[in-house]
């Protein structure tokens, strides 16, 4: 099997347990998605008690629909939360608390609210990042893990790492439901990131593995199509004069 066939593999076999299990929250089914899941709300709530969380000052946050907790108690600690528009299509919003009525965080932490209650902003412009909540299919303990087979976060990370808003020490946490834990190791890319530590509805784990972080986008293995797709994206390579070896892969 190779090494692509068993990363799908894992992402099927943790989607069918999901929903067999009946853990999977909506929407649903939960395949091809990054999973919500029954106890999102108390991984979210272990994630707020940890040193990472109570430091930093900006939090960038998936927009998936598991983290929205995550978001909404960033905001109600006085967090700046970036958080990357679907598909990176749009870019980025910041949603500022100072700048939202408190009795409007749980809407503003939704994606419809994100859009509404935040404002965009080009990755140039947006604070330095101190932590990282990224979404999660398949998880680890050695901190390897697999997102729903897009590629997204990982861009969104070399994206912020290249205009220097990312650096190499911020931690990266996400939050699962315990069954998204798996034993085996999980093969990884060149431009997978690793996570440093893990916040279930019942545990914290601490990763132990091989810290992985790129300094930036991997030019030379990115997919001229997603790049095209992705505004912002593209004029980074401009900006990098790197689009003449995007257009050299196709």
């Amino acid at each position: 099997m190779s090494w692509r066939s068993s990363r799908e593999e894992l992402r099927y076999r943790v989607w069918k347990i999901m929903e067999e299990k009946n853990v999977a929250s909506f929407p649903r089914p939960v395949y091809g998605r990054i999973p919500n899941f029954v106890g999102s709300d108390a991984a979210a709530a272990r994630l707020s008690e940890s040193g990472e969380f109570k430091r930093a000052g900006v939090v960038k946050v998936n927009p998936d629909a598991p983290q929205r907790r995550v978001r909404e108690l960033a905001l109600r600690a006085g967090k700046l939360v970036v958080v990357p528009t679907p598909r990176i299509s749009g870019g980025f919003l910041l949603l500022d608390p100072k700048r939202i009525p408190s009795w409007l965080y749980s809407a503003a932490s939704t994606i419809q609210g994100s859009f509404r209650y935040g404002t965009r902003a080009e990755p140039g412009e947006l604070p330095e990042v101190d932590l990282v909540v990224a979404g999660s299919v398949v998880v680890n303990r050695y901190g390897e893990r697999l997102g729903k087979g897009e590629g997204y976060s990982e861009i969104e990370y070399g994206i912020l790492a290249e205009y220097g808003k990312l650096s190499e020490e911020v931690p990266i946490v996400t939050t699962v439901h315990d069954v998204q834990v798996v034993e085996e190791r999980i093969p990884l890319a060149p431009w997978d990131v690793t996570v440093d530590a893990i916040y279930t509805p019942t545990r914290e784990i601490r990763c132990e593995g091989e810290r992985r972080r790129p300094r930036g986008i991997l030019w030379e293995l990115l997919d001229p199509e997603k790049m095209a797709s992705i505004p912002v994206l593209r004029k980074l390579a401009e900006e990098r004069g790197s689009i003449s070896r995007s257009r050299a892969l196709q």
